[in-house]
């Protein structure tokens, strides 16, 4: 099976090692357009391709990059890094962030018309560079299922039916949100199986986990190297992170279980030195340098470390 990439089409069995949900920029959307003094993009693509290169380094062989409308999305500057580290294929996506209210655009035009802005994206290419989306996002925080939220999941949901596009989601774990969203995509006619329930490694709540993979979909444990401190109080420890991920593995659950950072190459919603602050360990890296070598001393087993970052990626692009 084929899946577009920045880099032109390739078939899934070429994927190989695959992090599921990273972010090479994230913009606050229209800032950089009005004030673009105020970003050195010269340097922020330079410092991207570098980190890049480091998870190639590595074995990745295939990112997918979940930025899209709310997160700044632009593509020219992906390709750019693309073109540079040509041994990573990058998936990138179309939908819609917010945890509430909607661009004034789609306040007053109903959900079918947003589905076709996304179809748009997938079919013919996404802001007239031709690079069509692999994936639809979209996102339930805490605010919950507010009216544009659920127009949000109900278009990525009709998109998807008439594309076959995959859905990976931004949840608040603690409130349980992926469970609000399964239900609706069910009622669109979703097969479940193929939605990564993303952000379910902010809990530890087994249950909650097990209820999100009984009813067919992925959990998304992507957000290794946001941890508990001062700065982050919201997030689970290093130790509660590594922990959920072995157990599920032990209950017989890895194969519905995605591994990768959300990490941002470049964000501007903080001073990048306050990022590497508060999350020191956060990068594209940090599961093969210190995470995998700490499943394998909780007793995860090589052939489940592999399940999770190659054979579980391609399953879910090919709809097995």
């Amino acid at each position: 099976m084929k899946v577009p990439t920045l880099n032109g089409d390739i078939d899934t069995s070429e994927m190989g090692l695959t992090l599921m949900h990273e972010h090479l920029f994230v913009f606050s959307d229209g800032v950089q357009e009005a004030f673009p003094r105020a970003y050195d993009l010269e340097g922020i693509v330079a410092d991207v391709t570098e980190k890049m290169r480091q998870a190639a380094s590595h074995g990745v062989r295939t990112v997918v990059d979940l930025t899209v409308l709310g997160l700044g999305r632009k593509l020219p500057l992906m390709q750019r890094v693309a073109a540079q580290v040509p041994q990573v294929r990058f998936i990138v996506a179309t939908g819609l962030y917010t945890y509430n209210e909607l661009p004034h655009y789609f306040e007053n035009r109903d959900i079918d018309h947003m589905a076709s802005m996304f179809v748009q994206d997938i079919r013919e290419g996404i802001q007239g560079t031709g690079v069509r989306a692999g994936i639809l996002k979209c996102a339930t925080d805490e605010p919950g299922v507010t009216p544009g939220v659920e127009k949000v999941l109900r278009a990525v949901a009709r998109a998807h039916l008439q594309t076959g596009v995959p859905i990976y989601t931004h949840t608040h774990a603690a409130t349980r949100r992926g469970l609000e969203q399964q239900r609706i995509f069910k009622e669109e006619g979703v097969d479940l199986k193929r939605v990564v329930i993303g952000h379910s490694g902010d809990s530890n709540d087994l249950g909650y986990l097990i209820s999100i993979i009984e009813n067919g979909s992925y959990v998304g444990m992507d957000r290794f190297g946001l941890y508990h401190n001062e700065a982050l109080p919201v997030f689970p420890t290093y130790d509660t992170r590594v922990r959920t991920v072995a157990e599920l593995c032990k209950r017989g659950y890895t194969e519905r279980i995605i591994l990768s950072h959300d990490y941002c190459g470049f964000i501007d919603w903080f001073p990048m030195e306050v990022v590497r602050q508060i999350a020191p360990k956060w990068s594209y890296t940090h599961i093969f340098e210190e995470v995998i070598p700490d499943l394998r001393e909780m007793g995860v087993s090589e052939a489940q470390i592999q399940q999770m970052l190659v054979a579980n990626p391609r399953r879910y692009f090919e709809g097995a």
